[in-house]
């Protein structure tokens, strides 16, 4: 017996009074029977028709976008992105936000958050309640700080370069991100066609004048001859092997922070703001206020970033390991770090190596893990160590809040959190939240 499909909603317009903010860049609404919409280009208070985007008649909730904005929230601004609005680039959130109100706006996902899934009233967590805008970023209404170091272009049927559409491969042709950072902007991308490429990735370090791409061909697509408005080195992603290999220029882009030099290799992660990598380093080693001769753990370490603060404190009768999963990342913070013999770096996942080392105790410990969070066995270990204070990055505030209940479960419980709002126009936020054992 075959069952009837559920008829698909998409296309249907509600007339809605939008509330909250939720996390994920969307306010929540009900309609008039009750059924819950996730919409997209509002904020909460305004009256609008909303239209559907997913769902169907059987949807736990539905997704919309605004098409219509009958009654304006006093926090709106015409969007300066041509690009930004329903159906068009995914890539921004808030573009019709103010941007106090876009960092209100976070301050309350991340309250949400924390409340939900943690337990923790702002207070119990150390934290005023504010999200602090990076250096440089306070612009007026109704324009945007151009920020973003790393942009992924897609490119579309005709090789034109563009963002993906929200929640879709869709591509949108674009001439220009109001958001990449003028490092960005300077190659050129949008400018030229990229005929059998899926993909370009543009990097502009922010400590130094290296400017990268690294090209995804298509399927048995060739590599065209790249010529940009700027030097740039090119690399290109294998089809075989999906690894990135070195076309000309070099492999890596060199970045600055708390007064080092870093090597990020083929592409690598690094933080997208320029002033990311410095503002957070500054707000942990802060809350962890290290001692000459402390033991510390750097995990998920990256390129070396806390590493490489840390030893600097923790002068030589110190120590710091550092864990980190991507192998090129591994041989970049052994790079970065070589002029640091008390500091060591391990590759492999956090959760298989710290066992290994059997490390039963240490000082201090950073942890900035990826956005699904640290889980609860990590955490269960790490709380093990009777570390004095543990500092934990997060660039998600629905893992952070699970992992402090881990914690909490495990004697830890925040003294300090701070939020830093390093993805203007975006719904993402980072925060640091500084632990410490209960009594």
């Amino acid at each position: 017996m075959q069952t009837e499909p559920t008829k698909s909603l998409v296309g249907e317009e509600y007339e809605v009074e939008v509330g909250p903010v939720a996390h994920g860049g969307h306010c929540v609404a009900r309609t008039e029977t009750g059924r819950v919409l996730f919409v997209r280009h509002t904020l909460p208070g305004e009256r609008v028709i909303a239209r559907i985007t997913e769902g169907e008649e059987t949807s736990r909730f539905l997704r919309a976008d605004a098409v219509e904005v009958l009654e304006p929230s006093k926090d709106r601004v015409p969007a300066p992105c041509p690009f930004s609005g329903p159906g068009k680039c995914g890539g921004c959130d808030w573009q019709h936000v103010k941007p106090g109100a876009q960092r209100r706006l976070k301050g309350e996902v991340i309250a949400e958050q924390l409340r939900r899934l943690a337990g923790l009233t702002p207070e119990e967590a150390g934290w005023d309640g504010t999200v602090a805008p990076a250096e440089g970023d306070k612009v007026p209404a109704g324009q945007v700080p151009a920020w973003r170091t790393r942009v992924q272009y897609a490119i579309d049927a005709e090789g034109h370069a563009g963002l993906r559409k929200h929640r879709s491969h869709d591509v949108q042709p674009i001439d220009h991100c109001l958001i990449a950072a003028p490092g960005v902007s300077e190659l050129g991308i949008e400018k030229r066609e990229w005929p059998q490429i899926a993909s370009v990735d543009a990097i502009a370090a922010s400590g130094s004048a290296d400017r990268q791409v690294v090209l995804t061909p298509k399927p048995g697509g060739r590599l065209p001859i790249v010529e940009l408005d700027k030097p740039v080195s090119v690399l290109r992603v294998g089809e075989k092997d999906q690894r990135i290999h070195r076309v000309h220029g070099r492999p890596f882009v060199r970045e600055r922070a708390d007064g080092r030099t870093y090597r990020v290799g083929e592409g690598g992660f690094w933080q997208v703001h320029p002033q990311a990598a410095d503002t957070l380093v500054k707000a942990v080693m802060q809350g962890l206020m290290p001692r000459k001769g402390d033991m510390a753990l750097d995990l998920y370490c990256g390129v070396g970033l806390f590493a490489g603060a840390l030893a600097e404190r923790v002068g030589d009768k110190g120590a710091v390991l550092g864990i980190e999963s991507s192998k090129r990342a591994v041989e970049d913070a052994r790079h970065n770090l070589q002029d640091l013999d008390r500091v060591r770096i391990e590759q492999g996942k956090v959760e298989d190596v710290l066992p290994r080392t059997r490390i039963d105790s240490a000082d201090i410990i950073v942890l900035d893990p990826p956005r699904a969070g640290a889980g609860r066995a990590t955490v269960r270990h790490l709380a093990g160590l009777g570390a004095r204070r543990i500092a934990y990055v997060a660039c998600d505030p629905a893992a952070l809040a699970r992992d402090l209940k881990y914690f909490e479960e495990e004697g830890y419980r925040p003294a300090m959190l701070r939020a830093f709002d390093l993805f203007p126009v975006t719904h993402h936020v980072e925060c640091v939240a500084i632990l410490k054992r209960v009594g």
